[in-house]
């Protein structure tokens, strides 16, 4: 059975309460929720959340977390966001909820972006662009059972482009894994690592001291599943992150997406 979310919290850092969860689920799924009208082929906002609860429905026995990418509920204004509640309270507190909202602003600034995504949406972690620096990490850092994934090298083509970039022999995204380690005293920070970049998943999961890789980019992005599950947990914990490839399966059925997350965990239990 799946222990519920107050077991662990205030007790346990983010890090081993994450780690905990996936060892006794036997599961590095996360379901990515990129819910838009393109896919479902459907501009009706009522059918938009009618298929995000379809989707957690048909996962919730497969998955250890959930991640709602904020611009697909931002995009619809204040509507959006109380279908970002609605989405949060549905999930409730058996999965680990992850805010994709990749936030990174002065600090002042910073401070009220935790207080919504923690204090208000009750997420448990938030992605963060780290390039404004520490101070634009830290007031997310606060309390230790809550946590981040700061983006070290992301799945998107042109990625390259500035995270690949050297300076005295060291790129940009070493700089953020070394930034990281430095910044994790509370145990509560993790890095999201694109499946698409094997070689710098290598080199990160090497200097990365174990810290947890959210790793997106498998399926409609292309990334291998066996590579990036393996490298992951090597000396840590990889969450695979999988979108449209398993909320837009098939036909769009319960079915169908149950099928598809059910053969994507089958897949990483037999590769693990």
């Amino acid at each position: 059975m799946f222990h519920k979310w107050v077991n662990y919290h205030s007790v346990k850092s983010f890090n081993s309460i994450i780690k905990s969860i996936i060892e006794k689920r036997k599961s590095w799924l996360c379901v990515g929720l990129d819910i838009s009208p393109e896919s479902l082929k459907s501009n009706n906002f009522q059918a938009l959340k009618e298929h995000t609860f379809k989707v957690i429905d048909a996962t919730k026995e497969y998955a250890v977390a959930y991640k709602p990418n904020f611009a697909f509920f931002e995009r619809w204004g204040s509507a959006g966001f109380a279908w970002l509640e609605e989405t949060v309270d549905f999930i409730g507190s058996k999965h680990i909820k992850i805010a994709d909202a990749k936030r990174g602003d002065i600090g002042n600034t910073a401070v009220q972006y935790s207080k919504s995504i923690f204090d208000h949406f009750n997420f448990d972690c938030v992605t963060i662009n780290p390039y404004l620096g520490r101070d634009s990490i830290k007031p997310f850092l606060e309390k230790t059972d809550k946590g981040v994934f700061l983006l070290a090298r992301t799945s998107n083509s042109s990625a390259e482009e500035i995270q690949n970039m050297k300076e005295n022999g060291m790129t940009l995204f070493e700089k953020v894994v070394h930034m990281a380690n430095d910044l994790n005293g509370k145990d509560n920070i993790g890095l999201v690592v694109g499946a698409t970049a094997p070689r710098e998943l290598q080199m990160i999961r090497d200097i990365s001291n174990g810290m947890p890789l959210l790793i997106p980019g498998v399926g409609a992005q292309g990334g291998d599943l066996l590579t990036s599950l393996k490298i992951g947990n090597q000396s840590g914990i990889g969450l695979i992150n999988i979108s449209r490839s398993i909320s837009f399966a098939g036909d769009m059925s319960s079915k169908s997406i149950q099928k598809a997350a059910s053969n994507y965990l089958m897949r990483m239990r037999e590769i693990l």
